[in-house]
């Protein structure tokens, strides 16, 4: 069987906003940025992203309440599904830093643990989704009418296996290009019943944080998409019929959508620059590698040290939502792994203090 071989061409606006991408990425690695605004900025990446990726499919949380769902463990009766596809894609976000942090190729385990994760409302633990087993047909929400036929349930498997191994092949094609394409052919391919478009955007990301545009994940291409749905969805609807075996195939030139999705990513970059630009006249040290190294639930904390010098398990807990064993089982491995020292041993009036070198990371804020 051939593999997946994407059809596009490269225009000359395309080819300039991959310089546009480029110049930014090159000079983002050279601005400082304050562990307070590195932070800030990165927390307020993933609040959007998760905010716009579920808009897009439907979610009505607000972006404050999004932010409350995420933070402070807020409820809002009535919007059950929606706070759990909220926490699902958050926790996906999660897992997207930890394989970024692996950096080591992509797999259809880490795409079916993507799936998982945004269906599972917010748990950490899932099991890799299966792909579909039947049909799925996507209809438009009003007239019914069918917009998309996906392929076959028994064609899907080669199907991902094909773009998956197109993704890890060595060769000279730019990383947002394959980014592009990544987002388009899982859409395409259609693996599941529910949780596709998110999962496709999810791997987008993935694709750009393995290939070293993470550009210290203080960018949310999905704000980029929720802005305009119905471009979005007019660049991804391709070929000569809605049936993917009639013009979706191989024989789809996909150069409209490449062209909207490097054009939205040279945007969404630009605005990074000039958030960081507008910070590197502080003259403070860039902290961002020592920042690499904390965990995702490590830099939240942070925020609790900006406060007081020490602080107690029972302060973690309410910062996630935790039962106080839980919180304290959590700090005791942050003990174990040098992030926390014991300023108290007593067990019940216990602090912790942030260890060397993570207490600079407050210091020099």
């Amino acid at each position: 069987m051939p593999g997946f071989q994407p059809l596009f061409s490269i225009t000359p606006a395309m080819a300039n906003h991959l310089m546009q991408i480029e110049a930014v990425r090159q000079s983002i690695l050279t601005l400082p940025i304050t562990p307070r605004v590195l932070a800030s900025l990165r927390e307020t990446a993933r609040l959007f992203s998760t905010h716009y990726s579920t808009m897009i499919e439907g979610n009505r949380l607000t972006q404050q309440q999004v932010a409350e769902v995420i933070g402070d463990h807020q409820h809002f009766p009535g919007r059950e599904r929606d706070q759990d596809e909220v926490k699902g894609y958050y926790a996906a976000l999660d897992e997207v830093e930890r394989l970024t942090a692996l950096r080591a190729k992509l797999t259809e385990r880490d795409i079916k643990t993507l799936h998982a994760l945004v269906m599972g409302g917010g748990r950490t633990r899932v099991k890799p989704s299966p792909y579909r087993d039947g049909q799925n047909v996507i209809r438009e929400a009003r007239s019914h009418s069918i917009v998309y036929l996906p392929p076959e349930a028994k064609d899907v498997p080669a199907l991902m296996k094909e773009l998956v191994a197109w993704l890890n092949q060595p060769d000279d094609l730019p990383v947002p290009l394959k980014a592009a394409i990544a987002h388009y052919q899982f859409a395409t391919i259609h693996p599941y019943y529910d949780g596709n478009g998110r999962t496709a955007r999810l791997l987008t990301t993935l694709v750009l944080h393995l290939g070293a545009y993470d550009l210290k994940g203080l960018y949310a291409l999905e704000e980029y998409y929720a802005r305009d749905l119905k471009t979005y969805y007019a660049a991804l609807s391709v070929g000569a019929s809605h049936n993917y075996y009639v013009g979706r195939r191989a024989e789809a030139d996909i150069t409209p959508w490449v062209a909207y999705f490097i054009a939205g990513m040279a945007l969404s970059f630009e605005k990074v620059r000039d958030q960081a630009r507008r910070e590197a006249g502080r003259g403070v040290r860039d902290q961002s590698p020592l920042l690499r190294d904390l965990d995702a639930k490590q830099r939240l904390s942070l925020t609790l040290f900006r406060q007081s010098r020490e602080i107690t398990a029972r302060q973690v807990a309410e910062l996630f939502g935790y039962q106080p064993r839980t919180a304290a089982l959590l700090c005791q491995r942050w003990v174990e792994k040098g992030f926390l020292t014991i300023t108290d041993p007593a067990r019940k009036s216990r602090r912790y203090q942030l260890a060397e070198p993570f207490s600079r990371l407050i210091d020099e804020d």
